[in-house]
């Protein structure tokens, strides 16, 4: 019998465990708080489509520096890309080179280092919208080392950073907010040394970024005479347009200092705009909106420029951030959504707010809070940190760049490969609509997919991997990819298991059956062998093989298997019969290949285990059991398999921030809880994450959003299970008392 003091303890142990998450003190004891310059962990605010990345000041003012040994403070929306002229008329044609594929030649870009490859990969790229910060009255940026009692702080749940700070012994405090509706950056700003003069903001606009860098490239500031930014008065005092031009690109930024006259906007040079505040005001508060009237992407429901609202101080807004409890907080939020418009500042602060607390109570939520294990705050913070991050950067429909709306990388293009760990999570948290937002894009250049693979011989859609907002392709050898074309048909499923009804199955049934159609045509024939087989050419997910040689990679055998099995469910839900090609290609497809008792990359080098030269990059077969539910797989094979990727892969050599949490999906479906968390959090390089969330990868990644997007995908798994997963709370978490896991609201995973 247990002691009677045990006893009590598991029973108020059971009622801690029932009691229901407090969201606002879970998010907000991670909320960053800056006391320094932190080049390499700015803050951002922004809403899905648009950031505004800011330093200690809470403007952009120590550019140079951030540039120069951190990350680069960008202004970056998701509707607004360049291409620079193409007086050859390059296509991808012009790229491309055969390469024998199934017994015959194809043609494929990937010839990437001509000029056609390279103007076809740089274009369209996407466009930096300026930098906005401090300068004194000469015109000149504050110093770093100018500034004292630097205290910031991004308050999540609320999306608004408060930052402090002294100046030549004025007290600075400024409120940075981004409307959760539309390209509109908020600022309101509080200092002795605005009345004076000494202080004033500059509006500075670059002719794009350094093409000769791909990636986190800096601001061009070359040739001031190839671009405009054209200065138009609309109220004498308070408002202004600047129109901003480059070859056939173009955008708007509107201005409007706050509603009040007597503030004067000059343009000292080219692209320099300075605001200068009224000299009887301590405070400067304006709103800088960002459109376009026609956009590659479509544009969020356009509000009125010049609305009228009460606005309230700063001291009521930054109160409001630090001591306003829940109770004391949300009726007045409430009271304020009667405004249809977007108010300039104070509308656009409760607006945020509002959207913000709404936010983190409806999706999913998991408390750390009561572990023995230390590790546990540290995931805390990164589970909430990756959610803000994720919330802040993924939307507008086109899923987005590797560095999000941070910095460039690949010059603002997405790798379709990526697509489910930057998106599949907010099916897991409560957020199926997200997963619709990305999918909804993918169906709108399903033209452009099928046309793609017409060009090849297929079927169906031809997912390419680096695409701009049109989809066409980039050159080089990510044409060969394979491992992105699926991805569609688990994101739709997703969909359907949070709302399993027949309008679910008519949405996505297009964008379903095209992308099975061109698997099933993807794979052939072996004449050799009789069975049905994958590549070459072909690049496998673990990026290190020659792809002329690559074939059956045991990954991409489990997605074929498992996503054409999930179509003909998809035809069955439907009421229609199977596909017979497809159901060929499902009992024709191979099993994984094994070597020593362990799954290798692939059937045509199975060398994953002889040569420690190979042991490095995505341990991709590991997802075939973890992320896939692995038809086909041998529990116990992939257990050893495990084991030995844990014991023998080559971390120091490369490897990628998602593949921690994808091993931790892994190790947890296969009963390993302990070894889930130690990969999960184990310090080793790419898999550590700054105070604003940000997991570095290499030196010109400083930000990488498929690492925060799949460890939400593996705690949300880890939390909320999977199908089959035992049936005991937070399934993927050892069950040994040291970890305390209260989880709400996640959907398992397939």
């Amino acid at each position: 019998m247990r002691p009677l003091h045990l006893l009590v303890l598991l029973f108020l142990s059971s009622l801690l465990l029932a009691e229901p998450i407090d969201r606002e003190a879970l998010v907000r004891r991670h909320s960053p708080v800056l006391r320094a310059v932190a080049p390499s962990s700015p803050l951002s605010v922004g809403n899905g489509g648009f950031v505004f990345n800011v330093d200690v000041t809470g403007l952009q003012t120590f550019q140079e520096l951030h540039t120069r040994e951190g990350m680069p403070l960008e202004t970056l929306s998701r509707r607004i890309w360049h291409s620079a002229p193409n007086p050859e008329k390059f296509t991808l044609a012009d790229a491309s080179s055969p390469l024998l594929t199934a017994g015959r030649e194809v043609s494929y870009p990937v010839r990437e280092k001509t000029p056609a490859g390279q103007w076809l990969r740089m274009n369209p790229h996407l466009f930096p919208l300026g930098q906005i910060g401090f300068v004194d009255a000469a015109g000149q940026a504050l110093k770093p080392e100018e500034l004292s009692g630097i205290e910031q702080k991004l308050d999540l749940w609320a999306g608004q950073i408060t930052s402090r700070f002294t100046w030549h012994g004025h007290e600075v405090t400024v409120l940075t907010v981004v409307d959760p509706n539309s390209d509109t950056l908020a600022i309101r700003a509080r200092s002795s040394a605005f009345s004076d003069g000494s202080l004033r903001v500059l509006f500075s606009f670059p002719r794009g970024h350094d093409m000769a860098v791909k990636n986190t490239p800096p601001h061009d500031w070359s040739e001031p005479g190839s671009h405009l930014s054209t200065l138009k008065a609309l109220t004498e005092g308070s408002s202004w347009d600047i129109e901003r031009r480059r070859d056939d690109m173009s955008y708007q930024v509107h201005l409007w200092a706050g509603g009040r006259a007597g503030h004067v906007l000059s343009s000292p040079a080219p692209h320099r705009f300075v605001l200068q505040p009224r000299a009887d005001s301590s405070e400067l508060a304006f709103t800088a909106r960002f459109y376009q009237a026609i956009s590659l992407i479509p544009s969020r429901p356009a509000a009125p420029l010049n609305p009228t609202i009460t606005i309230p101080s700063i001291e009521e807004s930054t109160a409001s951030l630090e001591t306003a409890k829940d109770g004391d907080q949300v009726p007045s939020w409430k009271a304020k959504r009667k405004h249809k418009c977007i108010a300039p500042l104070g509308g656009i602060e409760q607006q945020t707010a509002s959207h913000w607390e709404s936010f983190w109570r409806r999706s999913a939520a998991v408390d750390f809070s009561g572990s023995r294990d230390p590790r546990a705050s540290e995931l805390e913070r990164r589970v909430v940190l990756s959610r803000y991050l994720c919330a802040i950067q993924i939307g507008g429909g086109m899923p987005p760049q590797e560095t999000g709306l941070t910095c460039n990388s690949w010059y603002g293009k997405h790798h379709t490969e990526m697509v489910w760990w930057h998106v599949a999570h907010f099916a897991l948290w409560g957020e199926p609509a997200k997963v619709a937002d990305t999918l909804a894009w993918f169906e709108s250049v399903l033209p452009r997919a099928r046309q793609t693979a017409a060009e090849r011989g297929l079927r169906g859609a031809r997912w390419s991997k680096m695409v701009g907002p049109d989809g066409r392709e980039s050159p080089g050898g990510t044409s060969l990819i394979w491992w992105n074309q699926p991805h569609p048909i688990h994101l739709a499923e997703l969909l359907w298991r949070a709302d399993p009804r027949p309008e679910t199955l008519e949405r996505w049934r297009s964008l379903v059956f095209e992308t099975a159609e061109c698997m099933a045509s993807m794979a052939y024939r072996d004449p050799a062998t009789g069975r049905q087989k994958l590549g070459p050419p072909m690049w496998i997910a673990q990026e290190l093989y020659d792809q002329k040689l690559s074939s059956n990679p045991t990954y991409e055998l489990v997605q074929w298997t498992w996503s054409l099995e999930t179509a003909q469910r998809w035809r069955e839900r439907l009421g229609l019969p199977r596909e017979a090609s497809w159901d060929a290609v499902l009992k024709g497809l191979p099993t994984p290949t094994v070597d020593q008792g362990k799954y290798v990359s692939m059937e045509s080098i199975p060398d994953t285990w002889t040569n420690a030269e190979t042991r490095h990059d995505h341990p991709s077969f590991l997802m075939a059991y973890g992320m896939l539910p692995g038809p086909g797989i041998d529990r116990a094979i992939m257990h050893r398999t495990l084991l030995a990727t844990l014991e023998q892969w080559r971390w120091e050599v490369k490897i990628w921030g998602w593949d921690y949490p994808m091993i931790a999906m892994s190790a947890a479906r296969l009963g390993e809880p302990a070894a889930a968390v130690e990969i999960l959090l184990r310090d080793s390089p790419n898999n550590r994450y700054l105070p604003n969330g940000h997991c570095p990868q290499r030196r010109d990644l400083g930000v990488y959003l498929p690492a925060n997007g799949s460890l939400l995908a593996a705690v949300a798994m880890m939390a909320g299970g999977w199908d089959g997963a035992p049936a005991t709370p937070a399934p993927g978490f050892p069950s040994d008392g040291s970890w305390t896991v209260r989880a709400e609201g996640f959907a398992p995973l397939p």
